[in-house]
């Protein structure tokens, strides 16, 4: 009976030996997190007339290899893609895409049954598309650098139509949206840029370097550096950007709108400002007490903006850069002050997604 059990003993101590020494061997195992570095894209500087575009092409949607140049937007959440030439065409008809069941998948590209209507501009002029939510594989970018992006929710529109209910050209407005908020069709849909994967060394999020005012063309032209995709901690603490807390609300998530006072004519108005991209040529004051005469400021006006974070811009008007007109929000159906891409020729732009933030910095 010693025997046995001395031996069963000893037998009972080598297996803890041998699990304690495999737990010890997996317990040392770490997993290291890859470190991503930012990624850093070219936009087109477009121009005709006085209206200037910044433009970022999409190459690929889904299994789909396509060139389309979609308006570069810190003024709305969510890329907006026209359905034509992406999807059979046989599958587009005016009042929607056609398909049975909640969803269908075609050229790597699956469309949903939810439906929506996205709107551009403000009740005096404005830019409505009808599509559905779906969801793709996307390349930004083009043969001068580019990045994949996976499983990215967008709008799909199969209509375009401008404020008088006329049809626009296919493609006409196709927008990548990259505002804090989320779409308010769905709030699935959000910035494709938040499907960068960031790993555990940078923070979700873009900056825009400024705009070079004399490489706007007619032809468009590329410009390199200008879009940088994934921030380090230094971009928020150390590169001289003055950072804005984000308001959240229900409908359309974290608002870019930031809380300002705007000076011009010798008047002095708090507002909503937001600065944004997709407004090509004039800056639009919203003013509570403007008349209903009042329109363009005239050439040589100056206009300083003095945002709750202490961010002070000050411009001076032009008939040929920098228009700004005077509305009344009970005109315009729009409480916001929206500064135009003039901006952004003078000022870097940051936006940190997972912080909630807006950072302003001058030039």
């Amino acid at each position: 009976m010693t025997t046995k059990h001395l031996l069963l003993t000893s037998k009972i101590i080598v297996y803890i030996l041998i699990t304690t020494a495999f737990f010890s061997c997996k317990k040392d195992k770490t997993v290291v997190q890859p470190q991503i570095t930012p990624v850093t894209l070219g936009l087109y500087e477009y121009a005709s007339g006085i209206n200037k575009r910044i433009f970022l092409p999409v190459t690929l949607v889904g299994t789909k290899a396509v060139t389309y140049y979609t308006v570069f937007d810190t003024g709305s959440s969510g890329m907006t893609l026209d359905a034509t030439d992406i999807i059979p065409a046989s599958m587009i008809t005016s009042s929607g895409f056609q398909f049975t069941g909640d969803s269908t998948v075609v050229n790597g590209i699956t469309i949903t049954s939810t439906k929506g209507t996205i709107s551009f501009g403000d009740q005096l002029s404005s830019t409505k598309e009808y599509g559905n939510l779906a969801y793709a594989n996307i390349t930004i970018g083009d043969a001068q650098g580019n990045l994949a992006l996976k499983r990215v929710p967008f709008f799909l529109y199969y209509k375009i139509v401008d404020e008088t209910g006329a049809k626009l050209p296919a493609h006409a407005s196709d927008v990548f949206g990259v505002g804090p908020g989320t779409s308010y069709v769905t709030s699935e849909i959000q910035s494709p840029l938040r499907y960068f994967n960031t790993s555990t060394n940078l923070t979700s999020g873009f900056k825009l370097a400024t705009l070079n005012k004399s490489l706007f063309s007619t032809s468009g032209t590329y410009v390199s550096n200008l879009l940088t995709i994934g921030l380090n901690n230094s971009d928020l603490s150390s590169a001289g950007f003055i950072m804005h807390p984000l308001s959240y609300s229900n409908s359309g998530g974290y608002s870019p709108n930031i809380p300002a006072t705007i000076t011009y004519s010798g008047k002095t108005i708090s507002g909503q400002i937001l600065f944004d991209t997709g407004t090509p040529s004039t800056t639009v004051i919203e003013d509570r007490l403007a008349t209903t005469s009042t329109g363009s400021l005239p050439a040589n006006s100056t206009v300083t903006i003095t945002t709750n974070q202490g961010f002070v811009y000050t411009y001076t008007t032009s008939s040929t850069g920098n228009l700004t007109e005077v509305q009344n929000p009970n005109n315009t159906g729009d409480y916001r002050t929206i500064f135009s891409l003039d901006f952004f020729i003078s000022n870097e732009y940051l936006t940190d997604y997972s912080n909630h933030q807006i950072g302003l910095k001058n030039n």
